[in-house]
C-alpha cells in the first residue's frame, strides 16, 4: 500500500512536467519536477523496482509508475531537442561567429551529466548606489569580473511582482557571469505599493550613473552595459532600455517578463496563483480603466523602435504567472522594427525555471545568455 501511495504522488507530480499548474504551490512543484527531473526519475525507478518485493496493488502501482516515468524524462528529451537547433537558430539571429566564445564553437548547450554538477561562487561587495530625500537608500551587490581589465557590466534586476524580493535571488548566474569576465551589479529597487512606476526605472538609471562614476575603480567599461531582469524585473529592465535610449546599454535580457501591460491586465493570471490585476494596480497606480495612459507608459512593447538595443527573450511555454504571449508579442514587435533579437522558447518550462542553473532550462538559458553577452559587448 505504501508503494502505491508513493507512486500515485509521483504520478501526480509528473503531470506538472507536461500540464500547466493551476495553483500556487503546484507551480513551485512544477519548477522542481521539470528542473530536477533526474531526481524524480530515480525515485520512480526505485518505486518500480520495489514492486518485486510486494504483491498487493503491484500491478496498479507498476502501471502508474510506467506512465509517470516518461513524463519525468520528457524535460530532458525536449531539452535535447531544443539544443539540437539552438546554435543554428542563434547564429541566424546574430550572425556568423556569434556562438563562438574564446575560439570554441563546440560547447554543448545541454548535457545530461551537467545536471549533477555544482556551481562556483564569487565573493561580492555591497555598495550603496543612491539615497533619496525620503531617507530611502538603495544598495547593490557587486560581483567583480574574474578577468583583469575594464570589462562590461551586467545590471541584474530581481523579480517579485514589483512588491517583494531583493537582490539575493538566484545568485548562481551572477557568479557564473563574473567567472566569465563580466562585472555583475545586482540591484535593490523601490517596491510597490509605496513606490510606483517609474520609480524602479529611475533606480536602474541611478545605478547606471553610479557605476559609470565608479567605472575606473570598479574596472568597468563605462560604455558597455547589459540589463538583465527576471519577471517583474524584466519589465523594469526592458522599459529602462527601450525608453531611455542610453547608448551605453548594449543589450537587454528578458527572463519571462511582462512586456505588454495593457494586454496583461486584460488577461489576468489564475487567482489561485496570483491576483495579477491587483499586483499591477499597486505598481501602476490604478486600474486600466482609471489610468490607461500609465499602463501604456509601463509597457516596454510601446517603446520598441529601430534604435532599441539587441534583446534576448527567454520564456517557458508552461509559465502560469506571466503568459508567454508577452514574449511572442515582443518578439513580433522587435522583428517589425528590425531589432536584433532572439527568443528562446522552452516548451516544458514554467515561471522561475532558472532556479536550477544546471537543470534543462537553466543550462539552455545560460548557454544563450553567454553567447548574447559575448556578441553585444565585444
Amino acid at each position: 500500500m505504501i508503494r502505491l501511495v508513493i507512486i500515485i504522488i509521483l504520478f501526480l507530480v509528473s503531470l506538472l512536467t507536461v500540464f500547466k499548474a493551476f495553483e500556487y504551490y503546484m507551480w513551485m512543484f512544477a519548477i522542481i519536477a521539470t528542473e530536477f527531473s533526474w531526481f524524480f526519475i530515480l525515485l520512480t525507478l526505485i518505486a518500480l523496482g520495489s514492486g518485486y518485493y510486494t504483491n498487493k496493488y503491484q500491478l496498479a502501482g507498476t502501471i502508474l509508475g510506467l506512465i509517470a516515468l516518461p513524463f519525468f524524462i520528457s524535460p530532458i528529451v525536449r531539452a535535447y531537442t531544443v539544443a539540437g537547433s539552438l546554435k543554428q537558430d542563434f547564429t541566424k539571429a546574430f550572425g556568423a561567429g556569434s556562438t563562438i566564445i574564446n575560439g570554441d564553437n563546440n560547447q554543448k548547450s545541454f548535457s545530461f551529466w551537467k545536471m549533477f554538477s555544482g556551481n562556483k561562487t564569487v565573493n561580492y561587495k555591497q555598495l550603496n548606489y543612491v539615497s533619496y530625500a525620503d531617507g530611502t537608500t538603495l544598495s547593490m551587490d557587486f560581483y567583480p569580473s574574474q578577468i583583469v581589465g575594464n570589462r562590461a557590466c551586467v545590471i541584474v534586476v530581481h523579480g517579485g511582482a514589483w512588491n517583494k524580493g531583493d537582490n539575493k535571488q538566484l545568485p548562481e548566474l551572477n557568479s557564473h557571469l563574473a567567472l566569465m569576465g563580466y562585472n555583475v551589479a545586482v540591484i535593490n529597487y523601490r517596491l510597490a505599493p509605496r513606490y510606483q512606476n517609474p520609480a524602479p526605472v529611475e533606480d536602474v538609471n541611478a545605478a547606471l550613473a553610479f557605476l559609470k562614476k565608479r567605472a575606473a575603480d570598479l574596472h568597468i567599461d563605462a560604455g558597455s552595459f547589459v540589463l538583465l531582469g527576471r519577471s517583474a524585473g524584466a519589465q523594469i529592465a526592458l522599459l529602462t532600455a527601450y525608453a531611455g535610449h542610453d547608448k551605453s546599454i548594449k543589450g537587454v535580457i528578458d527572463y519571462y517578463g511582462p512586456a505588454d501591460m495593457v494586454w496583461g491586465y486584460s488577461i489576468p493570471s489564475s487567482p489561485l496563483i496570483m491576483d495579477s490585476r491587483q499586483v499591477m494596480r499597486d505598481y501602476i497606480g490604478g486600474s486600466y480603466q482609471q489610468v490607461p495612459e500609465k499602463f501604456a507608459a509601463s509597457s516596454p512593447l510601446e517603446f520598441i523602435d529601430h534604435q532599441s538595443p539587441p534583446t534576448l527573450i527567454i520564456h517557458g511555454d508552461n509559465d502560469v504567472l506571466v503568459s508567454p504571449e508577452h514574449s511572442r508579442r515582443m518578439n513580433e514587435k522587435l522583428a517589425e522594427n528590425g531589432v536584433k533579437h532572439f527568443l528562446l522558447k522552452l516548451p516544458w518550462a514554467t515561471h522561475g525555471f532558472d532556479f536550477n542553473l544546471n537543470g534543462p532550462g537553466g543550462q539552455l538559458a545560460t548557454y544563450t545568455v553567454e553567447r548574447f553577452l559575448n556578441t553585444v559587448t565585444r
